[in-house]
């Protein structure tokens, strides 16, 4: 009976090796999921964006709690600036499990009460992106209505069934309300609309 069970513990643990998978309970070998955990984001979030790991969780653990899981996430920088109208420009890295980071940018208008200009690190996690060409459209926000954590600011984004949690830290001083969308494109493109 011992040795039966070796025997059977020993196959589980070659074809988790080989497989990358672990069978009945068995310690080991990464997850298949096609989701990011709430350490790994923060993981990736502190390092990217400089800062300890607990303000980042604090950020993170918000989106975590109304959204979930991400499927993928955007990591980039950003500049924008505003006198009642404002642009938005950046660029990053699409970031998925199981796939190669592809490279996105990103632009788009605002109007409001809105003055100043900023440079950001900007964190951006993916709910719901079966496919990266669902990324490539416009997404609606009300920047004003974007809230602060451990110095992180962070908005909710939605349009055609996927949700962005953009979460930005950087530098310089803007102030006011105004409403934005932003335009993910493949491509480099300087037109404001």
């Amino acid at each position: 009976m011992q040795r039966r069970k070796f025997i059977t513990s020993a196959a589980a643990a070659a074809l988790a090796l080989t497989t990358g998978r672990t069978f009945g309970g068995e310690a080991g070998g990464d997850s298949d999921s096609d989701t990011f955990s709430e350490n790994e984001v923060t993981r990736s979030a502190s390092d990217f964006f400089g800062i300890t790991t607990e303000a980042t969780a604090k950020a993170v653990q918000r989106v975590f709690r109304d959204l979930g899981e991400p499927n993928a996430y955007v990591k980039g920088e950003e500049g924008s600036a505003a006198i009642g109208i404002g642009l938005r420009y950046g660029s990053g890295w699409l970031i998925r499990k199981h796939t190669k980071p592809r490279k996105v940018y990103w632009k788009g208008p605002s109007v409001g009460f809105d003055v100043g200009g900023n440079a950001s690190k900007c964190f951006t996690l993916a709910y719901n992106l079966k496919k990266d060409k669902n990324l490539f459209q416009r997404f609606p926000g009300v920047e004003g209505s974007y809230y602060f954590i451990a110095g992180i600011g962070v908005i909710y984004m939605r349009s055609g069934g996927v949700t962005l949690a953009p979460m930005r830290t950087g530098v310089g001083l803007r102030a006011g309300v105004n409403v934005q969308y932003q335009e993910y494109t493949e491509s480099r493109d300087w037109f404001p609309l």
